[in-house]
């Protein structure tokens, strides 16, 4: 655990030096490739273990340890992925745990749960204070908050005479700066004194997985939620339907769903790992296409052409049943998934996908004629439909996001306004150049699918993404292609974050297991470049070498 520190020049006199900063280290994570994908220490979901307390009364109160006495060297850069943006070194021997070091918060305020997280995976003991040589204090600050276009995601970590300090935006930024000392110290077996400033350049940075096509069982996503905890990364989106299966228990509408499924135990025990880690669950329940699963309850509700062909996993929109019955799901699901954000889908509706969709749905066309007017087509009702559902959610409090070629151009009725635009390809019909969404003004995510769509079987013409692309030639002003958009709109004012997504188009191609051996690098370097985007410093072997050896 423990590698050598490297020598250092000699130090001319008794200067203190707090110099420039220096060179950052790009580190990796252990996961699955390895290491076996297993958990973190004997921890149950939902659950914080704690390695003893010495927070009772009668606690010893003997003198604290005293401070560490070694080389006044400048030791090496912390090592976490993502890499640490600001990195201060002074000389001194570091910090390391001793039998006497505690991590130290109030054990009834904000970041008790945070302390006896990182307790259990040091194997010390909590403790209500006050802080003292070897120990580790987690607290927050207004300040850091403020100073930081990170806010409540940034924090400062000290290392100073034996001890760390974190001191985070809220209770998210502590936990992000648990992380770093913890892959530093499995990684070097100690944190070198100095002063880390860090918060993340995106504010929404995560994981899409696709559980309707293919079935991952609720261990291997808590698996997945840990593994992002320790990559900072703060969003898990959820595809729940599509054409081959409905995968979460329904009460209002028991006949849709698919065996296996999640039971709704299992997503709050998920939705609360997650909020332990600072994730966000977002479920996508995609319409008016993707819907199959649904309809094979539904049929009466199935998109049928002028000539009687299904239109498969479409439903006639032109139908207020349809609408009835997603709302009503919509509305099952908004207690069970308690985050902020709702993805509506909105892409890839078949009726838009024929050559003529007047001509080919009729039913379609002359119901949008009703509604919207004579000028008015199958595009507007699709239109409509999506507005529609976005303001369902609303009521929940929620922000819809939706996938950009469901945010058609022109047309008689306009996309409303409130919603997010998740961009993913520009190869669909009524796709457009990312270009135009943020002219504009919309916020655009980005899933770009040249660089982060891992697609089992690789359909298509998609290839399964690397690490090394992402880490080399990605970043998130690189919306579509292999092109960033103009730097006017590359800010996280307009593009605010990224996703990597796992497809299960060919479920059998891979195993489970082998999904999550096949993502753990290209996952560890979009983490990097979302917190990050600029060039890293490290070379790619480096990151991948290291990826190892802080897990």
């Amino acid at each position: 655990m423990g590698r050598n520190w490297p020598r250092t020049l000699a130090v001319s006199g008794a200067v203190l030096v707090a110099g420039a900063v220096a060179a950052l280290s790009l580190n990796g994570l252990g996961g699955d490739g390895g290491h076996g994908d297993g958990g973190d220490g004997g921890e149950s979901a939902g659950k914080r273990p704690t390695a003893g307390d010495d927070r009772a009364p009668g606690a010893s109160r003997t003198p604290g340890p005293k401070p560490p006495t070694g080389p006044a060297r400048l030791g090496p850069a912390p090592a976490s992925i993502p890499s640490v943006r600001d990195w201060r070194p002074v000389r001194g021997p570091g910090w390391k745990p001793t039998r006497d070091t505690r991590v130290v918060a109030a054990p009834d305020g904000p970041l008790a749960d945070e302390a006896r997280l990182l307790a259990g995976e040091l194997k010390v003991p909590t403790s209500r204070g006050p802080a003292r040589t070897a120990d580790i204090e987690l607290k927050t600050s207004a300040k850091v908050r403020a100073a930081s276009p990170g806010g409540p995601e940034a924090y400062v970590l000290t290392s100073r005479a034996g001890r760390i300090t974190i001191t985070g935006g809220s209770e998210a930024g502590a936990f992000y700066g648990t992380r770093t000392l913890l892959q530093t110290y499995r990684a070097q077996g100690r944190f070198a004194d100095g002063t880390v400033r860090d918060a993340p350049d995106r504010p929404q940075r995560g994981f899409s997985l696709d559980i309707a096509r293919k079935h991952f069982s609720a261990a291997w996503i808590e698996r997945r939620i840990r593994e992002m905890g320790d990559l900072k990364l703060n969003q898990l989106q959820l595809h729940l339907s599509d054409d081959q299966a409905f995968r979460i228990e329904s009460e209002t509408h028991p006949e849709v769903v698919s065996t296996p499924h999640l039971s709704k135990a299992e997503v709050r025990r998920i939705v609360r790992l997650a909020a332990s880690r600072h994730i966000t669950v977002i479920p996508e329940f995609d319409s008016p296409g993707h819907l199959g699963a649904v309809l094979r309850a539904h049929p009466q509700l199935q998109l049928r052409s002028a000539t009687g062909r299904v239109a498969r996993g479409a439903l006639d929109i032109s139908r207020p049943a349809a609408a009835k019955l997603v709302d009503e799901l919509l509305g099952e699901y908004t207690d069970l998934f308690p985050g902020r954000y709702w993805h509506l889908g909105g892409d890839e509706y078949p009726a838009l996908l024929t050559s003529d969709p007047a001509a080919t749905y009729p039913g379609l066309a002359a119901a949008a004629r009703a509604r919207h007017g004579s000028a008015a087509g199958i595009q507007d009702l699709a239109t409509a439909w999506l507005n529609d559902r976005a303001a369902t959610v609303r009521k929940h409090g929620k922000i819809p996001q939706v996938w950009n070629d469901g945010m058609h151009s022109g047309g008689v009725v306009r996309p409303s306004r409130g919603r997010e635009v998740a961009y993913w390809t520009g190869k669909e019909y009524g796709a457009r150049k990312p270009e135009e969404y943020l002219r504009e003004g919309w916020k655009v995510l980005n899933l770009n699918d040249e660089y982060l769509y891992y697609v089992l079987g690789q359909p298509n013409d998609f290839t399964y993404p690397t690490g090394r692309r992402i880490y080399e030639q990605w970043t998130p002003a690189v919306l579509r292609g292999t092109s960033p958009v103009p730097a006017k709109w590359a800010g996280p004012d307009r593009i605010p974050g990224a996703r990597f997504a796992v497809w299960g188009d060919l479920a059998g191609a891979q195993t489970t297991e082998q999904v999550a051996r096949g993502i753990r690098m290209p996952l560890r370097a979009m983490a990097q470049k979302v917190w990050d985007p600029e060039r890293p410093k490290r070379s790619w072997g480096d990151f991948t070498k290291l990826a190892g050896e802080v897990s």
